[in-house]
């Protein structure tokens, strides 16, 4: 509780002009820039892992030191799916409530979205039902591609594959077993939300 407070005082602290950064990065230099672009959304649970996704995809590295994102990190990256070029913008929303007025801003204009849960952790996923309740509230469209990412599978299980893989069955989601460790599945469920997308 009280890391997460001072995060919030940390994030109350940083100018208008920052936060005017984040709700609108600017435009890409135009000079042989992807004309297509989506939004890709990271959501679930506070230590699921989310950044890590993003990072070991992005970045092709596993950062084991936990670091609580604040708010709301955002980062751009091109991506060739399946021949067409694509200017991805990630938006990796922290997991802890006291960041809930900083992530309500962000769901709107969503073109997927990873909804991820530490399969070592079996509150992180009775929590998804939360997380989709709030981003649909908050303007995420519930027709865009979900992908569920049980993270973490290096770990021992509290969570099985099999209940998983319903839960994500039963709402028409797309189901992975990710570990943000070794990369296992972690291009796999980045490729499938890209399609996805594109598709729409």
């Amino acid at each position: 509780m009280a890391t997460a407070a001072l995060a919030a005082a940390k994030l109350k602290r940083r100018s208008n002009a920052d936060m005017n950064r984040l709700r609108h990065p600017p435009p890409p230099p135009a000079s042989g820039d992807a004309t297509i672009r989506l939004k890709l959304l990271t959501i679930g649970a506070a230590h699921s892992g989310k950044s890590c996704i993003v990072k070991r995809y992005c970045e092709g590295r596993f950062v084991s030191k936990y670091v609580q994102t604040v708010g709301v990190d955002y980062g751009v990256k091109p991506v060739d799916v399946d021949g067409t070029m694509v200017r991805v913008n990630f938006w990796d929303l922290s997991g802890h409530s006291a960041f809930l007025e900083v992530r309500n801003e962000f769901y709107k204009d969503t073109s997927a979205t990873l909804l991820v849960y530490d399969a070592s952790d079996r509150n992180s996923f009775e929590e998804l039902e939360t997380w989709l309740r709030e981003a649909f509230r908050y303007g995420m469209k519930e027709s865009i591609p979900i992908c569920v990412c049980a993270n973490k599978i290096d770990r021992p299980r509290k969570v099985s594959e099999s209940e998983g893989r319903k839960w994500a069955r039963d709402r028409g989601y797309d189901y992975f077993e990710t570990s943000a460790q070794s990369g296992a599945n972690i291009s796999e469920v980045f490729e499938c939300a890209f399609r996805r997308a594109l598709r729409r």
